[in-house]
């Protein structure tokens, strides 16, 4: 099984998730994924041109631009003294799809809809869902300290985890990341690291379904969508039963060329983006499904 999935990577990947790959299992250099994320990178700083297989808008977003900094940080390739992180933080501090009457980043910008996209990447609204990506672009600007209301974005959104829990697995995601990194750069005073790191937890427990028998037959989201390593500091006993519910899925879940397949349609008129988008995502759903895998299991 995890031979079949690291095929079907090593064939069908992009150059960028194939970096991953290599960083990942073939003690690869993180450099290649830096140099493997350029194509994908504007001159203002920010990230376009479908690195989110399921939007294809070439220009700057913050959603796509905080993707960026996700892979970069999961494959130990986020140096903060690097020219890629000051352009990041360049486009992060030029105010672009910043809304500074509500002190968030929009999720969905406007220019989305101009180019083949998944319907939830039309702009509602001001465009702005819960602390997705606010959180984690605010906690990389405290990090790279960048002057600007960052520190207290944190604190309320830290606050408002605490208070409320998440509003999705992506924001809590986002919350994950923030939180390491504060750690990883010894960033002390903005949140008190162990109670937001409790609420993190609780938060997963929250949003991890239950019931394990729909893990086969629907899209719900499972640990896989957090724990792709078994170092994670949000890692707990209680989530063992559902990661190994999860790992029993797997070998019905993939497909006789080895990859796994996404479980979502586009619902816009975009038939032929999407299947080029489906193609792309193939991959990227394997590598995770792979680390997930290896991480909780000693064979496959």
């Amino acid at each position: 099984m995890r031979e079949a999935a690291a095929r079907f990577v090593e064939q069908h990947a992009r150059p960028l998730e194939l970096a991953q790959y290599r960083v990942f299992f073939a003690e690869g250099d993180p450099n290649e994924v830096v140099n493997a994320l350029l194509p994908f990178q504007n001159a203002d700083g920010g990230f376009g041109h479908a690195l989110e297989p399921d939007n294809w808008n070439p220009d700057s977003t913050p959603i796509t631009t905080n993707d960026a900094l996700l892979r970069l940080y999961d494959a130990g390739a986020l140096d903060l003294n690097s020219g890629t992180a000051k352009h990041i933080a360049q486009y992060l501090l030029s105010g672009a799809e910043f809304d500074a009457h509500a002190m968030r980043w929009r999720f969905a910008v406007s220019g989305n809809i101009d180019h083949p996209h998944a319907i939830w990447w039309e702009r509602r609204g001001d465009g702005i869902f819960g602390w997705n990506p606010t959180v984690s672009l605010a906690a990389f600007l405290v990090c790279m300290h960048a002057e600007g209301p960052w520190e207290a974005l944190l604190t309320e959104a830290f606050d408002t985890l605490v208070q409320s829990g998440a509003s999705s697995g992506d924001e809590l995601t986002c919350f994950m990341f923030a939180w390491e990194l504060l750690n990883r750069e010894q960033i002390e005073g903005i949140i008190d690291g162990e109670r937001a790191r409790t609420a993190i937890i609780r938060a997963i427990d929250a949003t991890v379904c239950r019931d394990t028998a729909r893990y086969s037959t629907e899209y719900v989201t499972m640990p896989s969508t957090f724990f792709r390593s078994a170092d994670s500091p949000f890692l707990v006993e209680s989530f063992a039963p559902f990661i190994q519910a999860e790992l029993e899925t797997l070998p019905a879940r993939q497909a006789p060329d080895g990859g796994f397949d996404i479980s979502w349609q586009w619902h816009t008129d975009y038939p032929e983006a999407f299947a080029q988008a489906r193609n792309w995502w193939r991959p990227r759903v394997t590598l995770d499904k792979l680390r997930f895998l290896t991480a909780f299991t000693n064979g496959g």
